[in-house]
């Protein structure tokens, strides 16, 4: 199940990057499952837990945030697996919401309602 819910984040965020990125995205900004590193296969599969448990644990109440709310939730579950795999992380990784690029919080808040979609029903 790891891996599903792992695979439906980084296509969630994929899709955002697509959707919300000015200009041409790096490419390990877009790379398919196959070539995304452990780690960070590790970390997407954790945070869809995290926000996945969130919204259950709310009875699905997270229909009522904000997507900065819901974006912010991503962005601080992300950070706190960024700590966890590495003791001294790139800044970029570890940004604060109001030093995070607009493409990047719209891109948290898809992944966020992406997760609330596909649980939604298990909550109604």
């Amino acid at each position: 199940m790891s891996d599903e819910q792992g695979r439906t984040f980084r296509d969630a965020w994929i899709a955002g990057v697509n959707k919300h990125y000015p200009g041409e995205p790096k490419p390990g900004y877009i790379a398919p499952w196959a070539d995304t590193p452990d780690w960070e296969r590790a970390c997407a599969a954790a945070v869809y837990r995290q926000v996945h448990d969130f919204i259950v644990a709310t009875d699905g109440s997270t229909a009522k945030l904000t997507r900065e709310q819901k974006g912010r939730f991503v962005a601080l579950c992300w950070i706190g697996q960024i700590h966890r795999h590495f003791a001294d992380p790139r800044p970029a990784y570890v940004a604060d919401w109001a030093d995070m690029p607009e493409w990047q919080r719209e891109t948290d808040a898809d992944i966020f309602e992406r997760i609330e979609n596909a649980v939604a029903p298990r909550t109604a």
